[in-house]
């Protein structure tokens, strides 16, 4: 098959990823082999691709927001059969013996493994997915428009469940790519009043073209006066976490849902922590937060704004990403 493949990390602007014809191994009884029709691309795959994450293998193919036909299912994937619309998101599988896995918390398993990480993703023509950690999509939906779903819309939607106010209260946003824009689609649509902060004048822009109650460049940020109930951030800053701090009120909580970001400076304790703030990380996400999100999706009508390419612009597509793309890129075999 034909794959975006990288071998050693690189800046983007060099073009790490290589078009190249990949031998795809046999399945196992627990797995999908896929025939790719969509694939997202995340940030994640950015910090991978440019190496702030460690990478797993000596070459990976990544993708994890992947859409795709069922072309063979292995004997143990009995709910699934050659034809099936399926998804194939970030978390690829876990222990299912831990602490946390017990618990109701796979997501922090110490075991867990990621699709275009620790194994090869969906930039290429096929993708093999574990069954268990697999989703069924309703054949008659868009695969370019939920292919973004599969990680950005997921994880902005458990960092949406941990930061909310009250219902009927406000949410910020620091950052508005392709995560930000579906979760403030989901906020709007379950009645908050929703606050966007972002560093592009396009985002800004694109934000009050969905909704958005209020939106600012960070140098308006102290128009945020009253503070907010809930914020979220996107950006991978130490700096706009900061910010989100300074912005939220009293007893509120913001939640990172980076799985990279640069450091934290030192802050005023008095101004940033003070009054019963919570910091939470989000780290990955469990397969019920998939099967809660993806059916509110449907339901609330959440679609990503979408640009689609072709496989072999790969680079392109993570450029567009690190430049501060408006709404999601999708790749199309």
């Amino acid at each position: 098959m034909k794959a975006m493949v990288l071998h050693k990390p690189d800046r983007i602007e060099n073009k790490p990823l290589k078009l190249e014809n990949v031998e795809l191994r046999k399945i196992i009884d627990s797995e999908l082999l896929v025939k790719v029709v969509a694939c997202g691309v995340c940030r994640t795959d950015l910090h991978i691709v440019e190496g702030d994450l460690k990478p797993m293998k000596d070459k990976i193919i990544p993708g994890h927001e992947i859409v795709g036909k069922v072309v063979e299912a292995g004997k143990q994937a009995e709910n699934f059969s050659a034809g099936d619309l399926v998804g194939i998101p970030w978390l690829h599988s876990t222990c299912g013996r831990c602490e946390y896995c017990v618990s109701g918390r796979e997501n922090l398993c110490p075991n867990k493994t990621f699709t275009g990480y620790d194994e090869n993703g969906g930039y290429a023509e096929y993708a093999i997915g574990n069954a268990a950690y697999t989703f069924k999509l309703g054949n008659g939906i868009n695969p370019f428009e939920t292919a973004p779903l599969l990680c950005a819309g997921i994880i902005g939607y458990r960092a949406f469940k941990i930061a909310k106010p009250s219902p009927g209260g406000t949410i910020a946003m620091f950052g508005f790519g392709s995560s930000a824009h579906v979760t403030m689609q989901l906020a709007k649509a379950l009645g908050y009043k929703t606050v966007v902060v972002s560093r592009s004048e396009e985002h800004i822009e694109l934000a009050k073209r969905l909704g958005a109650d209020e939106a600012y460049t960070y140098k308006d940020l102290p128009d945020i006066k009253t503070g907010v109930d809930g914020a979220i951030v996107f950006a991978p800053s130490g700096d706009v976490i900061a910010s989100a701090l300074a912005a939220v009120k009293k007893g509120a909580t913001v939640a990172v849902a980076d799985i990279y970001s640069t450091d934290i400076p030192k802050m005023n304790y008095e101004r940033y922590i003070f009054g019963e703030k919570k910091l939470i990380a989000v780290e990955a996400n469990t397969r019920q937060d998939a099967v809660e999100y993806l059916s509110l999706a449907e339901r609330l009508k959440i679609k990503p704004v979408v640009e689609t390419l072709a496989l072999e612009r790969a680079n392109e597509a993570l450029l567009k990403v690190k430049q501060g793309v408006n709404g999601s890129v999708v790749l199309k075999t």
